[in-house]
């Protein structure tokens, strides 16, 4: 069992479009949530982000963790090892580099179990991710996501 459970979820209105993403950590007896909104980005962007921010809101280095998401993006990447792939060819033709780069650092610091959950499906904290998320990505206040602004199609 972990020590502690994270579970993360994000939001795309219009994809792109206005995004969100919803954290609930939990350890022990505490509970924190956490919520951002972006300007413009992806549903995927967000999901990552979720992961990279929950992980980097950790403060002891090698915590034992559970992130569950309702995403196969982000979980598929390192429970089906694709992650080492894109790191041995330098990121090249990978979506999002600079969030999987993030991703990567902070995942390395902990030991991370990935779990992925199917999405609305009456799961209280994923549930509750998505109501962070999307409350987020409609009501701001919404941040610039630069890297997506300055390297879109």
């Amino acid at each position: 069992m972990s020590d502690i459970l994270i579970y993360t979820d994000g939001s795309s209105r219009g994809n792109p479009g206005r995004g969100g993403y919803g954290i609930v950590l939990i350890a022990a007896h505490k509970r924190k949530e956490l919520a951002a909104a972006f300007k413009k980005t992806t549903n995927n962007r967000m999901e990552l982000m979720a992961a990279c921010v929950a992980l980097e809101a950790l403060k002891i280095p090698g915590s034992k963790v559970t992130l569950v998401s309702d995403s196969k993006y982000v979980t598929e990447a390192i429970n089906k090892k694709w992650i080492y792939g894109w790191i041995r060819k330098n990121w090249k033709d990978v979506k999002n580099p600079d969030l999987w780069q993030r991703f990567y650092k902070v995942f390395q610091q902990h030991q991370v179990t990935m779990q992925w959950i199917k999405g609305h499906n009456a799961h209280p904290e994923n549930e509750r991710c998505d109501v962070l998320a999307t409350y987020a990505a409609d009501n701001g206040p919404w941040d610039i996501d630069t890297w997506f602004e300055n390297n879109k199609a």
